[in-house]
């Protein structure tokens, strides 16, 4: 028997008369193909089988050099990068502030093969060149703004799934970083369609609401090395302490938030819906197209949680908290742009969302890191790829039941060696209660492993 291994349209086209696991029949083309994610296992598959065949696929592969660069690693870091070298695929886990990029550096330098990183925004693309610039003039980027195919070459989500064919063929190494991008509809064929034999995954949490993770076994490999904020606080990581601060509605708002809640609650009743996870919660979404008792339960679930997140109190609350630590380095974090908007207007804080254009973001980053500013308001914007100056002090002002979003706003106050502390802000007696229990189910346990992070709760 004999094969003969090609590389076409994000498949390998087998072509012999020799039949191989991951492969079908294409009836068309007169051979067995199948997605180039299977080109590694297609391999391995023939060397035991003892099956002659000629490998094609690696043909267009981008030339590497021997990467040379000293890179100066932690003792976890040094562990992790072991523990992905057994398979050399899988994904690292570890929060933000904590040098997942000096893991990719190291193993970006010890294979020394051709490497494609995948990034979700240009902000972050920028910042990965910026440490890639340790390896030379052998780095480049392939985006909207520059169409460069080098040795190392970083792209984002958005144009690594519009050019998978092209791409697929190109390089030994996958790196997906915030991988738990990597799952969607829109960008799993990012690994489908590559022949990277190669493959890491760098994220802060590796679960996604939606369960899409259970994928990124296939698509990248599994976890093979995990460590959460509490491991790493105090040597690391900052010691940290996280305050649930419960605030009331005000009598108005609370006669209003009932009102609206309980249409929601009616609804659901009458449908018999249970409200347990993502997946239900987009059934009532999908029924608001043909069914008006739905849109209008659905508005004012809407209603009530905005009375939530953006209650006078909490504002009250919030300007404590800027007195209270007027001589720290503040974050404060808000669900929706409009509040960010709000808390700048009445506090005179510096605010950074999505419309912010990068070289205002840029000057507001740049006096916050100098210390000109002592607080900045954002929304989701500084959740992911972006880096932020080290503040000590976080406040959650609203946000979503995403554990996710929690560690990332975590992470962005750990870097300094000071204790550090955020504030969850939380209207007593509504569905933010549940959200903000939600959001930290999966990630601490302070009794874990004696770490020196704990939580304390806050009457008001």
């Amino acid at each position: 028997m004999f094969a003969r291994l090609r590389y076409e349209r994000g498949t390998v086209r087998i072509e012999g008369n020799v039949h191989v696991p991951h492969a079908v029949w294409d009836g068309r083309s007169g051979c067995y193909r199948a997605l180039a994610l299977k080109y590694r296992d297609i391999v391995e598959y023939l060397k035991r089988s003892g099956v002659e065949f000629e490998d094609r696929v690696t043909e267009n592969v981008i030339p590497a050099p021997v990467f040379e660069a000293k890179i100066e690693l932690r003792d976890y870091q040094r562990k992790a990068i072991e523990r992905w070298m057994v398979d050399r695929r899988g994904v690292v886990v570890l929060p933000t502030g904590a040098g997942k990029t000096h893991v990719a550096l190291e193993i970006i330098r010890t294979l020394s093969v051709s490497t494609l990183i995948v990034v979700p925004t240009l902000a972050l693309l920028d910042q990965w060149k910026e440490k890639l610039s340790i390896f030379g003039d052998y780095v480049g980027e392939f985006s909207g703004r520059r169409k460069e195919l080098r040795p190392i070459t970083v792209t984002t989500y958005d144009s690594a799934h519009i050019n998978a064919e092209l791409l697929g063929d190109k390089f030994l190494l996958l790196i997906a970083d915030e991988c738990h991008h990597l799952p969607a509809e829109s960008y799993r064929q990012i690994a489908e369609m590559s022949i990277a034999p190669y493959r890491l995954g760098l994220t802060a949490v590796y679960e996604r609401e939606d369960g899409l993770h259970d994928l990124l076994p296939e698509l990248i490999g599994g976890i093979v090395f995990e460590m959460r904020p509490d491991e790493l606080a105090g040597r690391y990581l900052a010691e940290y302490e996280v305050r649930k601060v419960f605030v009331p509605l005000s009598e108005e708002e609370k006669r209003k938030y009932e009102e609206r809640a309980k249409i929601f609650k009616d609804f659901i009743v009458s449908k018999g819906i249970r409200i347990e996870n993502v997946e239900d919660f987009k059934r009532i979404v999908m029924m608001t197209g043909f069914d008006e008792k739905a849109y209008e339960a659905l508005k004012s679930w809407e209603e009530a949680r905005k009375i939530a997140f953006n209650s006078k109190n909490k504002l009250k609350k919030l300007k404590e908290l800027l007195e209270k630590h007027k001589n720290d380095k503040i974050i404060i974090f808000t669900r929706h742009n409009d509040l960010v908007y709000a808390i700048s207007r009445l506090f005179l804080i510096p605010a950074i969302t999505h419309k912010t254009d990068r070289r205002e973001r840029e000057i507001i980053l740049k006096k916050f890191k100098e210390g000109v500013f002592r607080a900045i308001v954002s929304s989701q914007v500084l959740d992911e790829g972006i880096d932020v100056p080290d503040a000590n002090v976080g406040i959650i002002v609203s946000g979503t039941g995403s554990s996710r979003e929690f560690v990332q706003r975590l992470g962005r106050i750990l870097r300094p060696k000071e204790k550090a502390i955020l504030y969850e802000l939380i209207s007593k007696e509504t569905g933010e209660v549940k959200v903000a229990r939600r959001r930290k189910r999966l990630c601490y346990d302070s009794k874990r492993n004696g770490s020196k992070a704990h939580q304390t709760d806050q009457e008001r």
